[in-house]
């Protein structure tokens, strides 16, 4: 545990000074790639909050509908040695609105559905542009709070993300996954024969590259329907490690990209601190609940000193399943390098705790973003129990402000708990469900959860892949990935719009620990009041009615 974030964390400070040259370079730093990305991509003049918005947003209705062809009419497209078929259309739409979204919930196995076409110009092209377009949007807002009058232009930020920062850090990790023994070819399935005689086909592919961008750019989609338990997908313990390594790193990074774009590199720190406390702790209580086997094996001799053993990819340790389970969900990428579905019902909590806070460095770009509504909200209720007006970095927050970044809180928390009510009370839900009872309503919650918060793992026991899971999960997550941005600029425009305050003796200080502690306080009771009641009829109802 020590080792991956710890290392992580220490490798993240110097690639988010990087990210910061890369995505907002200093006047006459960078004018080489800047005239390049402005000639691709037709854009030369800087955007207010509003040209900058409807640009990401029309760019990412373009990435949709391209990604939705491509699946839709794969069966006639180049690069399908194995014949892959046609998709049904609400799964098409689910995939589209998923891997557009940043989300990579997968209703399907890639191995088994999708053709190299698919999987390589449709799907792994938006896991370089989805997480592109959430680095672009925190760079974005970073330069409003600093006090820039515009945004700068979102064309050159996409690609100033894909090709300064996902594009070589992708490269450079790929290459060691591929000396890691991870197979990367467009051949065809394999047939080998097996020492009993018989005929196997093995399914491989261009896996490096996919799986590369899918843990940097916390898309989590896997190649293989068994995502990261597969033994092609994470061969040895070395490439598990610097999977997880590649889960956190730029999440991390992007914590520090903000401080520096608003020049205050020690308030980065303490909103990092206040992301580190969370993410040790849940990966603290997630290997503590799962030291205890499972009940179904709680007699037995195997159990008594390994723990719950069950859904576990025991080539790599027992314990490695709760710490990516942790890992994957505090930063909205969402692969699995375990059964979730198969953890104790506590451990099961702690991931589902991740993705409705929402806030534990989370998705690129994103991950920040929505921390950035937590503090206007931590900053409104600082400032009204001193008695002044609440000021973050120069900017008075005022009631529009809180209004946006309530509204958005609010929508994640109706999305997931709308959604979860709905099908949870109808047949929509519990006709898919592999167990009755608490640990049924889990796994109906942990779906919703997932895709509003862009995460895309499951409790796989459920059946979601029926046209009714795939069209309501498809809204959800195309619902929880825009709102967040959307509002937070609304907030940014109404900062700029405002002049801004000198900063004195009595303002707010953003860069101790006294500050830190508001923060995770305002994190942890907005979650507990929110999320508790949901909690109590899941995973605490399983664990408190287990023998």
């Amino acid at each position: 545990m020590l080792f991956i974030v710890g290392g992580t964390a220490l490798l993240s400070l110097p690639l988010g000074a990087y990210m910061k040259w890369a995505m907002d370079p200093a006047p006459g730093q960078a004018d080489r790639w800047t005239g390049l990305f402005q000639t691709i991509g037709g854009a030369s003049a800087d955007q207010d909050w509003k040209r900058y918005l409807v640009t990401l947003l029309v760019f990412n209705v373009i990435m949709f509908t391209v990604t939705f062809a491509i699946l839709a009419l794969q069966q006639w497209l180049p690069l399908n040695p194995d014949a892959r078929g046609a998709l049904d259309p609400t799964l098409v739409f689910n995939t589209a609105a998923s891997f557009t979204t940043n989300t990579n919930l997968q209703h399907y196995s890639g191995e088994v559905s999708m053709s190299y076409l698919s999987q390589l110009a449709g799907l792994m092209w938006l896991q370089f542009v989805s997480a592109a377009t959430g680095i672009a949007a925190l760079a974005a807002l970073a330069r409003g709070i600093a006090g820039r009058p515009a945004l700068g232009n979102f064309l050159v930020d996409v690609q100033r993300a894909s090709f300064l920062v996902l594009l070589p850090v992708a490269v450079v990790v790929a290459l060691l996954m591929v000396l890691g023994g991870m197979p990367m070819t467009l051949q065809g399935s394999a047939v080998a024969t097996t020492l009993e005689g018989a005929m196997q086909t093995i399914a491989r592919g261009p896996v490096a590259a996919f799986l590369t961008i899918k843990q940097l750019g916390t898309n989590g989609g896997g190649f293989f329907g068994p995502n990261a338990t597969h033994p092609l997908e994470n061969p040895t313990f070395w490439t598990n490690a610097l999977a997880m390594v590649a889960i956190l790193l730029i999440p991390m990074a992007c914590v520090w990209m903000f401080g520096r774009i608003v020049g205050r590199t020690k308030h980065a720190a303490v909103i990092f601190a206040v992301m580190a406390v969370f993410i040790l702790v849940k990966i603290t209580g997630s290997v503590a609940f799962e030291s205890a086997p499972t009940p179904a094996f709680a007699e037995l001799p195997v159990s008594e000193d390994t723990g719950n053993l069950e859904g576990k990819e025991l080539r790599l340790g027992a314990t490695t399943g709760p710490l990516w389970a942790v890992l994957t969900t505090s930063t909205s990428n969402g692969s699995v390098g375990a059964m979730h579905d198969s953890l104790n019902p506590l451990t099961g909590l702690m991931p589902m705790a991740g993705m409705w806070l929402n806030a534990t460095f989370g998705g690129v770009g994103v991950g920040m973003i929505n921390m950035f509504l937590y503090i206007v909200v931590a900053v409104f209720v600082a400032g009204m129990m001193v008695g002044r007006t609440p000021e973050y970095l120069g900017h008075k927050i005022e009631a529009k402000e809180v209004r946006f970044a309530v509204l958005a809180l609010f929508a994640h928390a109706v999305l997931i708990l709308g959604g979860t009510a709905l099908f949870a009370a109808t047949a929509l839900g519990q006709a898919t469900v592999q167990d009755p009872g608490a640990h049924g309503f889990s796994e109906i919650l942990y779906e919703f959860s997932s895709a509003a918060a862009n995460n895309g793992s499951g409790f796989e026991g459920l059946g979601d892949g029926s046209g009714p899971w795939n069209i309501a999960t498809g809204i959800v997550m195309l619902l929880g990935r825009y709102l967040p941005i959307i509002l937070p600029f609304a907030i940014v425009g109404s900062l700029m719009a405002k002049r801004r305050a000198t900063e004195s003796a009595g303002t707010l200080g953003v860069e101790d620990a006294t500050f830190g502690t508001m923060l995770g306080l305002t994190v942890v009771i907005f979650g507990a009041l929110t999320f508790l009641p949901a909690a109590a009829l899941g995973p605490l109802a399983e664990h408190f009615s287990l023998p």
